[in-house]
């Protein structure tokens, strides 16, 4: 009797019921892949060569573990199942490292190494970010296959480890190995999403660029008794510059930074958003950042710009000196609206008008920024799965025309030519990057059941319409 969508969605469910999909999360997580660190490129690669496969090769795929052309960068496997050279290929991406674990910063000595259950929350490094929804994806082409029997089309797994510290060597990878990459479509799980009620896929993400404001005045310092009110104060003149940027209440006042001609499509996308107030979630404050912008427009479709760090003189042992030099580092997000590489000039010329130029801007060459990315809302394959979305869980998605935070999205879509898709399956609280990250099991076993009826989709349909 031939399979059916239903049939695929329950498989993927019992995978999550009888305890198998649990298991195989702990054998990823038991992995320390903490790419921050050199010293744990062997696990790195112990997670490409020797975990990951066994979950891939008994569905046919065949694996490459392939070197990093960047030499800060690990490995990346790229598995590989063609059932019809004809049909349409799906590159499925996932990351496999993980931020530093914090071990003794987890609360009631959880260890960030294994996963520990307490109610609806699975703790453990790597639960949400990113190993626990790769393996979703995973284990929901595993039901869908032992549905059907076949696919119905054909899957690129491509596993990386180093986008924690902004995979470094990924496109010079990619445009190396574009054949072995090529695909009709990027799907990705990565991410919280706006609710615990409701599917979502968001098209891109926002870009982030890094800089530092110096100012230099003396190599010195001198005191503050004797030089006080005669030599120029390095941190006062800095936190003027600062206050040019924005205003009080965190408007931005650089207005080349602002996005222009942002498409009617994407406000009304952003719009359309179901947001949910979450206990522990910080909800930010109204008369913060762009007057008359609502939240969701400020995060997803508007700049942004935080001081991420600041110095002058010694604070942990403050000297009755006049300081020569003060430094800060900011960080503008922004969406494809705004050129990254307009941001720096324009501060420039801002500075400059208000009477700065002695405050310099140094570039920070910080491997952890991503170009900003954004794939058209009206693409095809985005209605295929946004329609499959809403198939399974009788709801309609959010979609988001990108992300608040970054990634290496558009590193895909520009050399591969391919529209790009996430589709997120943990929650704002879950702690991502932090002690005690955390997911939510009712929401990892509808990723399971939404991911096997979408792959069901696809091989149905083989390729949108």
């Amino acid at each position: 009797m031939p399979g059916t969508r239903s049939g695929a969605v329950a498989r993927a469910h019992a995978i999550f019921d009888d305890g198998t999909y649990l298991q195989r999360l702990r054998d990823l997580v038991a992995v320390p892949t903490e790419s921050q660190i050199a010293e744990r490129l062997p696990d790195l690669r112990r997670y490409c060569e020797a975990t990951i496969p066994p979950l891939l090769t008994d569905m046919g795929f065949a694996i490459q573990v392939l070197d990093n052309p960047d030499p800060r960068g690990g490995p990346v496997l790229l598995a590989t199942r063609i059932e019809n050279p004809s049909a349409s290929t799906v590159l499925l991406y996932g990351h496999g490292d993980v931020v530093r674990g914090l071990a003794p910063q987890w609360s009631n000595n959880r260890d960030p190494w294994a996963v520990s259950i307490e109610g609806d929350r699975w703790y453990g490094r790597g639960t949400v970010d990113n190993k626990g929804q790769h393996l979703i994806a995973i284990e929901a082409l595993r039901a869908t296959l032992a549905e059907r029997g076949s696919l119905g089309f054909n899957v690129k797994v491509m596993i990386e480890t180093g986008e924690e510290v902004g995979s470094p060597g990924l496109a010079e990878f990619l445009e190396r190995h574009r054949d072995l990459c090529a695909a009709d479509v990027f799907i990705a799980l990565d991410g919280p999403r706006q609710t615990t009620f409701l599917p979502e896929v968001f098209l891109g993400a926002r870009g982030a660029v890094a800089f530092d404001l110096v100012v230099d005045f003396r190599a010195t310092e001198h005191h503050s008794g004797h030089f006080g009110g005669v030599l120029d104060d390095a941190g006062f003149v800095l936190a003027h510059a600062l206050s040019t940027i924005v205003t009080p209440r965190g408007k931005i006042l650089v207005e080349d930074w602002l996005p222009k001609n942002v498409p009617a499509a994407v406000t009304e996308a952003i719009d359309a958003l179901t947001v949910e107030d979450m206990p522990n979630v910080p909800q930010g404050s109204a008369d913060w950042g762009e007057p008359g912008l609502s939240r969701p427009r400020r995060v997803y479709g508007w700049t942004s710009v935080i001081l991420l760090a600041m110095t002058c003189g010694h604070p942990d042992a403050p000297t009755n000196a006049v300081q020569g030099r003060a430094r800060a580092r900011l960080q503008v997000r922004h969406t494809v609206d705004l050129p990254a590489e307009t941001i720096v000039p324009a501060l420039r010329r801002h500075l400059d008008a208000k009477g700065f130029g002695m405050v310099k801007v140094e570039e920070i060459m910080n491997r952890a920024m991503f170009p900003a990315s954004r794939t058209p809302p009206d693409d095809p394959w985005v209605k295929t799965v946004v329609d499959s979305l809403a198939r399974s869980s009788n709801r309609k998605p959010n979609v988001l025309p990108n992300s608040s935070g970054s990634s290496p999205t558009e590193l895909f879509r520009q050399i591969l030519g391919v529209p790009a898709i996430w589709i997120p399956n943990s929650y704002p609280g879950c702690n991502q990057h932090g002690p005690d990250e955390h997911a939510l099991a009712p929401l990892l076993r509808e990723g399971l059941g939404l991911m096997a009826g979408l792959w069901w989709d696809i091989g149905e349909k083989n390729a949108p319409a």
